[in-house]
């Protein structure tokens, strides 16, 4: 997570370009599923881990959140979030999620989008976040599918005229770093299997209350013509756990 490639002028660019940077949670082809399995929110204290833009900080406020504490390793990341996500009751904090400390039971609910395939050591984070949240408080988060993290390039197999053939799939149980390129960049992420992810959180304590694997909705279907190749394979893993 110490890897910072969004302070990257060239790749902070390209990453405003994304439907999700320019539309919010809206432009999220996953927003629709995740937003039935958050909690509710009235009075609620929030910790948003890897928050980006801040659009998941602005919809907790919005939905009655008492406070929200956004944490991103990225200053220009945080720079736009307190432009255009600057409520009353939000704090944005710059620190490398694997930093972050707090006493036990400061947090109602925890949330994460897309960002713990970032990070080395998920046991470390779900050991942190059981202590941080309240008794019954909720763990709310996405990641990206360990079946499209497994191969590692992140990108299709393609034909003799360029046409998308499958998605490869290798070295499944094979954990760790991987090498791969996003907006035209090496990054460096991290495979976990769903059996690690669910039994890490299990081990923790934690009650499993919902896993989804999202795909598009039948809106982005028809909007967005390129949306069908993501009925393909999974890219996006959801779960929802309780303490």
């Amino acid at each position: 997570m110490k890897e910072n490639k969004y302070d990257n002028n060239s790749f902070f660019e390209q990453y405003g370009k994304m439907l999700r940077s320019q539309q919010g949670l809206e432009g999220a082809g996953e927003w629709y599923i995740l937003q039935k399995m958050l909690p509710d929110f009235i009075g609620k204290t929030v910790l948003d881990l890897g928050c980006g833009f801040g659009w998941h900080c602005r919809y907790a406020i919005e939905q009655g959140a008492k406070s929200v504490v956004g944490i991103d390793l990225s200053e220009k990341m945080l720079e736009k979030a307190r432009e255009i996500n600057n409520l009353e009751g939000i704090e944005y904090i710059r620190k490398a999620l694997e930093d972050v400390e707090y006493t036990d039971e400061s947090f109602d609910v925890v949330l994460s989008s897309l960002t713990f395939h970032y990070v080395e050591s998920f046991d470390m984070m779900a050991e942190h976040i059981y202590k941080w949240l309240k008794p019954k408080g909720h763990f709310v988060f996405s990641v990206e599918h360990p079946v499209f993290t497994a191969e590692g390039t992140q990108d299709w197999a393609y034909g003799t005229h360029g046409e998308k053939q499958h998605w490869p799939v290798d070295n499944y149980f094979i954990q760790g770093k991987r090498n791969t390129t996003f907006l035209g960049e090496n990054v460096i992420k991290y495979h976990r299997t769903l059996t690690s992810y669910l039994n890490t959180l299990l081990k923790q304590g934690f009650k499993i209350k919902e896993v989804t694997e999202a795909e598009p909705s039948e809106e982005m279907l028809k909007q967005f013509s390129e949306m069908k190749d993501e009925l393909r394979r999974p890219m996006m893993l959801l779960i929802s756990v309780e303490k």
